[in-house]
């Protein structure tokens, strides 16, 4: 049973930075076609923000390119997104997911955790 449960979640102010963690189960992370990490700002819809590939080729939306990295730790079966120079815009609810049709932050994906809560202040 694939189980996904992020954590590393807060509240920092702009500028500052964070580190997301996804504790995967019932997979191992680098037999992944793809994983990824997406986001829910309130009142709107789901984005995906970035993706890391096989190879660890990632790609990232623009609106976080240059500012957030996504990394997997295969011996801990665990993906983290980086969050540097954080912005209001970006707090969310951010979410890992997996089972995605390719790899790219345009891409449907299948299975996604409970997600944890990104709160920037200006």
């Amino acid at each position: 049973q694939v189980q996904l449960v992020e954590s590393g979640g807060g509240s920092v102010q702009a500028g500052g930075s964070l580190r997301l963690s996804c504790a995967v189960s019932g997979f191992a992370l680098d037999d992944a076609y793809c994983m990824g990490w997406v986001r829910q700002a309130p009142g709107e819809e789901r984005e995906a923000v970035a993706v890391i590939d096989q190879t660890d080729t990632t790609k990232y939306a623009e609106s976080v390119e240059g500012r957030f990295t996504i990394s997997k730790e295969n011996a801990n079966n665990t993906l983290h997104l980086q969050m540097n120079n954080l912005k209001p815009e970006d707090t969310a609810k951010y979410y890992c997911a997996t089972g995605w049709s390719y790899c790219s932050t345009y891409s449907r994906y299948e299975t996604w955790g409970q997600g944890t809560l990104v709160t920037v202040s200006s």
